[in-house]
């Protein structure tokens, strides 16, 4: 499986890597990446060692060095002498920041259109930590400036919650295609349905609860009034993707998950892993644990995280 966040070089030099915490989620990420951590700044960690699966950084910053500066002017120049685009992280000296970054060329912000694919090409992210010192990384793992992919929201969705799926989209760089069977656990009111069934896919929603009814009288979408939990999935077929954005314990979810792929039906997974009060370490853990698997967190998660086999 393409890991979404691994657009490193398979080795790399031992050295600083930068973790920058999805908001709101620093301690998360501190305790995630433990004693290696040297540095700081605002919402971004730096840790003294080669990168490594970070769930909870939203961006991490490749080889970032520090940088001595004279001026604004030499600011710029030094980043532009490195490489063209780059996105500031303001955590400090914001005015100073900013005078810097209108002296560097524009990097286009706009939101993408859904099925446009990621941007391609290189994107540094860059601080002040001091009035004469920067931090700056040439190359990062996300797409976007500061990990945050943003979109050309379409108003008739059910919920916001198509966003999670838009950006798991486009920065996997697949998507199901159509025709292909889709099962979707826990639906209502049918957000993640409603993606599926503009891809052209067959969806089949699971969910006690109703659909929205505009999701409901959609083409190709099934609704199937039952617990997820109860679902046998030897009764459903063989599955091209099973999703989930179930609202339940995360020690709850793995179970589902693990019976579905020891019944061996289902060929891809995409779920969301929602925290309920603390943050389950140990969850987080065992399903980081599942081969050819990976966690992370969206730019639009809450307290939660995205588990995905693909």
């Amino acid at each position: 499986m393409k890991n979404i966040d691994d657009r490193a070089e398979a080795e790399r030099a031992a050295g600083l890597t930068g973790y920058l915490a999805a908001d709101g989620f620093l301690a998360e990420l501190q305790q995630e990446l433990g004693p290696a951590v040297s540095e700081i700044h605002g919402r971004l960690v730096l840790a003294s060692e080669p990168p490594r699966p970070a769930a909870w950084a939203q961006n991490v910053w490749l080889d970032p060095v520090h940088i001595q500066i004279s001026s604004i002017t030499d600011a710029a120049r030094k980043l532009r002498a490195i490489q063209r685009n780059w996105a500031l992280y303001s955590c400090a000296h914001h005015r100073r920041a900013a005078l810097i970054a209108q002296k560097l060329p524009k990097v286009s912000a706009k939101p993408l259109v859904f099925g446009a694919p990621a941007p391609a090409a290189a994107l540094g992210s860059w601080t002040l930590i001091a009035p004469d010192t920067m931090l700056a990384a040439p190359a990062c793992t996300r797409p976007f400036p500061n990990g945050e992919a943003r979109f050309v929201e379409d108003r008739s969705a059910p919920s916001r919650a198509y966003l999670k799926l838009w950006e798991l989209f486009t920065l996997a760089g697949t998507r199901p295609r159509a025709g292909a069977l889709c099962l979707d656990l826990g639906a209502s009111p049918g957000g993640w349905s409603w993606v599926l069934q503009r891809l052209g896919a067959r969806v089949v929603s699971v969910d006690k609860a109703p659909l929205d009814a505009s999701v409901a009288a959609l083409p190709e979408v099934e609704h199937r009034n039952q617990s997820a939990f109860a679902l046998d999935p030897h009764a459903a077929g063989q599955v091209e993707w099973l999703l989930s954005d179930i609202v339940c314990y995360p020690r709850r979810l793995l179970g589902l998950v693990q019976k579905w792929r020891q019944a061996g039906t289902a060929r891809r997974f995409v779920c969301t892993i929602k925290f309920q009060g603390a943050t389950d370490f140990a969850a987080m853990r065992q399903f980081a644990a599942i081969p050819g698997s990976q966690l992370l967190h969206l730019h639009h998660n809450k307290h939660e995280l995205t588990w995905i086999q693909l």
